[in-house]
């Protein structure tokens, strides 16, 4: 018969090293601070690649009509911060920190529990794959003796066994000496008493 082959091991999607996603992580959250917002499409870029879902790549197109927005805004507003007007650099300050707070707080918590749910950093090893199967060799067995004969013989004993001795009845225990002392003692004072008894009636 024709032995099967080893079986296919499944791939196991594995996850980087805590260290790589670490400095990943640092770059992109400095990169999204330092252009006050501006970059933030980059880490929601990674984040869509990573997850793969359609829910961060339409986050990923906000993010960038926001960064649009911001972008105009500012070029829009005049080159002295004397001549801006207060609602203006109030809703510029907003606009920013929501967006700083927003791509941030979302990268990170998304990438962390995505990477947890795929487990440990390092693949997990493959099963070995199991040996070509082999066909049990046939033992041929010899016909024994009829049952006529086995009628006959009857069973052998032992010779090597030897007879279990008897069991040896346990000693009495030393409490019932105990007791029947006691009883001993008690008859000849109550004889004791009885005699007394009896001399002083007769006096």
């Amino acid at each position: 018969m024709h032995g099967y082959g080893p079986t296919p091991q499944q791939q196991t999607t594995s996850r980087p090293s805590s260290g790589t996603l670490t400095t990943v992580r640092v770059i992109l959250v400095t990169v999204t601070v330092l252009s006050c917002g501006l970059l933030g499409w980059v880490a929601m870029l990674r984040l869509a690649f990573v997850t793969r879902k359609p829910r961060d790549w339409v986050l990923l197109a906000v993010v960038i009509v926001l960064n649009a927005a911001l972008f105009a805004f500012i070029m829009g507003t005049p080159d002295d911060p004397d001549d801006m007007s207060d609602a203006a650099a109030l809703l510029m300050m907003v606009w920013i920190i929501g967006l700083l707070a927003g791509v941030i707080t979302y990268y990170l918590y998304t990438e962390i529990r995505h990477y947890s749910s795929l487990g440990s950093p390092y693949p997990a090893p493959g099963h070995p794959a199991p040996l070509p199967y082999q066909q049990p060799p046939v033992h041929h067995q010899h016909p024994g003796p009829g049952p006529q004969q086995s009628r006959h013989q009857g069973p052998q004993p032992n010779p090597y066994t030897a007879p279990t001795p008897p069991p040896t009845p346990a000693p009495a225990p030393r409490r019932l000496d105990q007791v029947r002392a006691e009883l001993d003692e008690l008859s000849d004072y109550l004889r004791k008493e009885n005699n007394g008894n009896r001399e002083g009636e007769g006096r």
